[in-house]
């Protein structure tokens, strides 16, 4: 059987389902449950989101072969106090990221440094990597922001990808 490529656009469309699903659990709340301080994570729902979308947008641009430094970055908590801008300035760079994402059809490496940490960094993985970082990321930070929700009282569950992407139909 032959190696078959990966599609990680499709699977960030999955991404997509379930962070619609988790911005409207947020978005319910008030802004209080946005801000709190919690002792898991990044500290608050705020951050964690800011941090993941400031991620996803970094490692497109990586994927883009766009280099970029920390004055760059569209997505900090300055920028972006409340929920609802973020969250729609957010939801804007989903079809670049998809973009990048679909255009992965070969295995390639890459090289760059990162201003981003101090001392700067240089880092040498592939596109790929640098793609699958960007879903898993997501992935991980999720699972800490449905345990910040939960903790405020919210039913925050069933993202998984087999009940959101998998077609299931009863056969009795």
């Amino acid at each position: 059987m032959a190696p078959t490529s990966i599609d990680f656009a499709d699977f960030f469309d999955y991404l997509l389902k379930a962070r619609s699903r988790l911005l409207e659990w947020v978005r319910a709340q008030p802004s209080e449950v946005y801000m709190r301080k919690f002792p898991i994570g990044l500290g608050s729902i705020r951050t964690t989101l800011v941090h993941i979308a400031e991620r996803e947008w970094g490692y497109a641009q990586r994927l883009a072969r766009i280099d970029y430094g920390r004055d760059d970055l569209p997505f900090t908590e300055t920028r972006y106090p409340e929920f609802e801008g973020f969250a729609t300035a957010w939801m804007r760079q989903a079809p670049a990221t998809r973009q990048v994402l679909a255009l992965l059809t070969t295995p390639r490496s890459i090289e760059y440094v990162s201003r981003l940490f101090v001392p700067s960094m240089r880092t040498r993985t592939t596109a790929g990597g640098i793609a699958g970082q960007l879903l898993f990321h997501e992935v991980h930070h999720r699972a800490q922001i449905m345990a910040m929700l939960r903790q405020a009282g919210v039913a925050a569950e069933n993202v998984d990808y087999s009940v959101l992407v998998w077609e299931r139909t009863p056969i009795d």
